[in-house]
C-alpha cells in the first residue's frame, strides 16, 4: 500500500486532499499543527480517512521547525514502511500592506509556508531517493504567480515554492521522483467564508467562471499528480483559479 504525508490537514484543503488520497488507497499520514484544537480536527480526519479501508494515523508537528519535520518523517517511515508522496500543504496568512507590515508577520509566514516545504522535502527526498520512486506536491498560490495587495509576505512565501517545485524537479528526476505545485485561486474555506458578500462579489469580478472554487477541486488534481497518470509530468505549475489570470 502506498503512503502519502499531507502537512496542514486538520481542516480545509489539507483536509479535503486526505480524505480524496484515501479514497483513492493512499494510507494517509495526517499532519497537524500541535494544539489540542488542531489535534482534535485531525483526529476526525483520519477517522473519515480510515472509512475508505486505509490505515491512517495523525502526526503533531510544527512544519517550520526543522527537527520537527525530520522526527516526524522517520516515525512515518517506521509506521507506514515507505513514503510514497508528499503533499505540503500546510499555510497561513497575516495580511497587511507593505508600508505597516510587522517583521514578526513577514517571518511568521514565510516559516510556515515556505521553510516548512524545504523541512520536508529535504527528510522525505532521502527516503524518496532509496525507494527510487516518488510524487510530491506543493500547494502555491495565484498570489505567488501574479502577486496580490497586502499579501507581500504571503506572495513571497508562495513565488518561494514554485521555484523550489521546479529545483527539486530538476535535482531529483533522475531518481524517478516527480515534483510538481498547483496554485489554487478564490477556494472556498473558513477563511473566505468570513468575508463580507460586497467583498466576495467584488473578488469574483475578476475570475471568468464567477463562482469560488471548492476544496474538492483542488484534492481532484492533487489526486491526479500523485498518481501514475502523472509519471511523465513533473516541474509543472497547475493554476486552479476558475480562469482568475485570463
Amino acid at each position: 500500500m502506498a503512503t502519502a504525508i499531507i502537512t496542514g490537514a486538520s481542516q480545509g484543503i489539507g483536509a479535503c486532499i486526505a480524505k480524496r488520497l484515501a479514497k483513492d488507497g493512499f494510507d494517509v499520514a495526517v499532519n497537524h499543527y500541535p494544539s489540542d484544537s488542531d489535534r482534535e480536527k485531525a483526529l476526525a480526519v483520519a477517522e473519515e480517512c480510515r472509512a475508505f479501508g486505509v490505515k491512517a494515523e495523525c502526526y503533531a508537528a510544527d512544519v517550520s521547525k526543522f527537527d520537527q519535520c525530520e522526527e516526524m518523517v522517520k516515525q512515518i517511515k517506521a509506521d507506514f514502511g515507505s513514503i510514497d508522496a508528499l503533499v505540503n500543504n500546510a499555510g497561513i496568512t497575516k495580511d497587511g500592506l507593505l508600508a505597516r507590515m510587522k517583521e514578526s508577520d513577514y517571518d511568521a509566514v514565510i516559516a510556515v509556508n515556505q521553510k516548512s516545504v524545504y523541512n520536508m522535502m529535504k527528510f522525505v527526498c532521502g527516503v524518496m531517493m532509496k525507494q527510487r520512486s516518488g510524487k510530491i506536491v506543493n500547494v502555491a498560490s495565484v498570489a505567488g504567480l501574479y502577486g496580490n495587495p497586502g499579501q507581500v509576505n504571503y506572495s513571497a512565501s508562495k513565488a518561494a515554492i514554485i521555484g523550489m517545485t521546479k529545483t527539486v524537479a530538476k535535482e531529483f528526476g533522475s531518481r524517478n521522483i516527480n515534483c510538481n505545485a498547483v496554485a489554487p485561486g478564490l477556494i472556498r474555506t473558513p477563511m473566505t467564508d468570513v468575508l463580507s458578500d460586497e467583498l466576495k462579489a467584488k473578488m469574483l469580478d475578476a475570475v471568468s467562471l464567477k463562482r469560488f472554487g471548492e476544496p474538492e477541486e483542488i484534492a481532484s488534481v492533487v489526486s491526479f499528480l500523485v498518481s501514475e497518470d502523472a509519471s511523465y509530468i513533473t516541474g509543472q505549475v497547475i493554476e486552479i483559479s476558475g480562469g482568475l489570470s485570463m
